[in-house]
């Protein structure tokens, strides 16, 4: 009947859990998604968005001749950048810590 599921997909609807957070059947990695998870991330992905942002608008500001608009976008979005990586390796070798691994464990956040 038309809109009814096949026999196909009702089988694969039961063999799927839909509330099975973390998925570790499909995932080698122990903390898949946990950057966007865990809340002290957040800043530091913010400010590398937008020292994204700020770069484009150094660059048009650049090409458009500001050069003082230039100057100022270049500073904040070197800041922006700069902040953001080292609040991210920071909250990165925290949650190492907490686990007793070295950041340079290749498995893992």
């Amino acid at each position: 009947m038309p809109g009814e599921p096949s026999d196909s997909s009702r089988n694969n609807d039961i063999d799927r859990p839909e509330h099975d957070f973390p998925d570790d059947t499909r995932t080698t990695r122990t903390h898949a998604g946990e950057s966007i998870e865990d809340t002290r991330n957040w800043p530091g992905i913010i400010l590398f968005g937008v020292g994204i942002a700020l770069l484009a608008l150094t660059l048009t500001a650049a090409g458009y001749g500001f050069a003082g608009w230039a100057v100022i976008g270049g500073i904040a979005c070197v800041l922006c950048l700069g902040i953001g990586v080292v609040l991210a390796t920071v909250e990165h070798r925290r949650v190492k810590n907490q686990e007793g691994l070295v950041r340079s464990e290749p498995r893992g956040h």
